[in-house]
């Protein structure tokens, strides 16, 4: 037994402070990515996630500058790019909203690379283009975990506060809106929740694979189940379990080639994530997709089943 667990965990493993500390933020990071990526998912809003993903590089090009934890960064630019897409593309259909989110995000991305540029060439943080782009979970600095702890319970607070009014907008805004919904705000605010998921994603395996834990669980999960609340819990899971696989392979990873390196987290997060996704797609084909072969359309029974189903319990 004692042999079994040596090869499966290297030594030092379940000792290791840093992590233990890469264990507890992942695990937030990913329950937050997964609760959020369900309605991400529902709305499709896809594109914005991984547009948020490339804002908050920016705030965090921005932070190296400035002295400053990347959190603060990622949080800063994830919101103010966002809050911009958000007003600019209020009264538009999807694809309006897509235009408009792509043409600030590759002005923000132009910013970024500048910035980048900046932080190699006058400061001496010369890593800092891939701890932003790709993550390193294992040198986060220890003080920021009970800051990401706390900013994940004002996440699932202000989700669980906008549950059944976002499940219905998601639905039929129209509908919403006659039922004296406030839709504008709605979507704001889910775009806050958005920001943070997102910001606290991009610390563990990077602005660039943000978007594997927030849109990746939570599509599995919806392949799953039609029941939102289900989805969520199912999304949660599953990310926390791609982290957590992800976490202890990079650690083992230390003695294979080349020896003393190891291999990115961020790289078997997201392998695993994909690998999750084509089991459930071979496990289980919901015959709403054999019906209607848009995804927008199998999205919406979805969301319209699991507010029937949690709105009549």
């Amino acid at each position: 037994m004692t042999k079994l667990l040596h090869v499966l965990f290297a030594p030092g493993l379940f000792t290791d402070a840093s992590v233990g500390n890469a264990i507890l933020i992942g695990t937030v990071v990913a329950i937050i990515s997964g609760v959020v990526g369900v309605f991400v998912v529902i709305r499709g809003q896809s594109y914005l996630g991984h547009a948020l993903g490339d804002f908050g590089a920016t705030g965090a090009s921005v932070s190296f500058l400035l002295g400053l934890a990347a959190l603060w960064g990622f949080l800063g630019g994830g919101f103010i790019a966002g809050a911009g897409v958000d007003v600019l593309g209020q009264g538009h259909r999807r694809r309006g909203r897509d235009v408009t989110t792509g043409v600030i995000h590759a002005f923000v991305m132009g910013l970024g690379a500048l910035f980048l540029y900046f932080d190699t060439t006058y400061t001496n943080t010369t890593g800092a283009p891939m701890t932003i782009l790709f993550g390193s979970i294992f040198l986060i600095d220890p003080k920021l975990v009970p800051t990401t702890v706390i900013l994940g319970v004002l996440t699932l607070v202000l989700l669980l506060v906008l549950y059944r009014p976002l499940l219905l907008s998601s639905l039929d805004a129209d509908l919403a809106k006659a039922r004296g919904i406030p839709v504008r705000w709605v979507s704001f605010l889910f775009m806050c929740c958005m920001a943070m998921a997102v910001s606290q994603s991009s610390l563990v395996i990077g602005a660039l694979l943000s978007t594997a834990l927030l849109i990746g669980p939570a599509a599995t999960a919806i392949r799953l189940t039609k029941r939102t609340g289900l989805a969520m819990i199912l999304s949660a899971a599953i990310g926390t379990m791609a982290t957590w696989l992800g976490i202890v392979l990079a650690y083992d990873s230390y003695d294979w080639p080349p020896t003393g390196r190891g291999w990115p987290v961020s790289f078997f997060v997201t392998s695993l994530v994909l690998l999750f996704y084509l089991i459930s797609r071979f496990r289980r084909q919901q015959p709403v997709v054999a019906r209607r072969p848009k995804e927008e359309s199998s999205m919406k029974e979805v969301v319209t089943h699991g507010y029937r189903m949690e709105h009549n319990s």
